[in-house]
């Protein structure tokens, strides 16, 4: 009866002791391309969000499967600055910002008077059709913070090219207040890309400001550690296993005369 308890709790360590060393090496986020999204409905034309929570907390979540990855805020670019534009997203690498837009900017907690601001100093780039960015090495993730999207009909598009081929709706809402913020971002463990196309499906009519464009590299994705307590319990399992394996072969072990 003993030696079928002791078997029975060999069997249920072995199954915790593989579960664990499964869950120790699983990536943060499985083979897929895994979506971030948050948005904060405006207050209307003239209205500055001073905060926008559910934006920030979508990036924060974006970023929490990152490091140090590279963001450009267009602070440092003059206002009017229009493509083929550089931008450099630090060591995640180079890009080229091309088509409709050009660099805007507006008092410290302002508006522009249509909704547009910046969620990160005062510039930002503002297009009302459609933009590339090229980027000098193959990047994983890419996310960006969008203003006064939503209040017409017009939808933003994001496609992946040169690697992950892939057309994402952002999903933005329609026919809301003015200034609201969105954040949009992606993490791609399947494949690399090289390129990024903005589409307004109101071209030409609707306007929309673009903030905090971040990207990552794939060695930029970060990886689920084991917390410590999760790597004593499976070492403690796998020894427990292995005394009481030593111990049953000793039993069985024929008696020398």
């Amino acid at each position: 009866m003993r030696e079928k308890l002791t078997m029975s709790l060999v069997k249920k360590l072995g199954i915790l002791a593989t579960s664990l060393v499964t869950t120790c090496w699983s990536p943060l986020t499985s083979a897929q391309t895994t979506v971030y999204t948050g948005y904060d409905i405006g207050g209307g034309e003239n209205s500055r969000l001073a905060s926008f929570a559910n934006a920030t907390a979508a990036r924060n979540s974006f970023l929490g499967g990152l490091v140090g990855v590279g963001t450009e805020s267009f602070e440092a670019i003059g206002v009017g600055t229009s493509g083929p534009l550089a931008v450099n997203f630090g060591v995640a690498g180079t890009a080229t910002l091309n088509g409709n837009g050009n660099v805007q900017s507006t008092a410290p907690g302002a508006t522009n008077g249509f909704g547009r601001y910046a969620t990160e100093g005062n510039n930002f780039w503002q297009s009302n059709s459609s933009f590339s960015i090229a980027f000098s090495d193959p990047i994983a993730a890419f996310g960006f913070m969008g203003i006064d999207i939503g209040d017409f009909n017009g939808q933003v598009t994001v496609s992946t090219s040169g690697g992950l081929n892939q057309v994402f709706n952002v999903g933005n809402p329609t026919n809301t207040p003015g200034g609201g913020v969105l954040f949009w971002g992606l993490i791609s463990t399947i494949d690399t890309f090289t390129g990024i196309t903005f589409g307004n499906t109101s071209s030409g009519v609707d306007s929309f400001a673009f903030d905090q464009m971040t990207i990552g590299s794939r060695q930029q994705i970060t990886t689920a550690v084991p917390e410590p307590e999760t790597y004593a319990l499976m070492l403690a399992g796998l020894g427990l296993m292995s005394a009481v394996a030593r111990r049953r072969t000793k039993s069985k072990s024929p008696t020398l005369t």
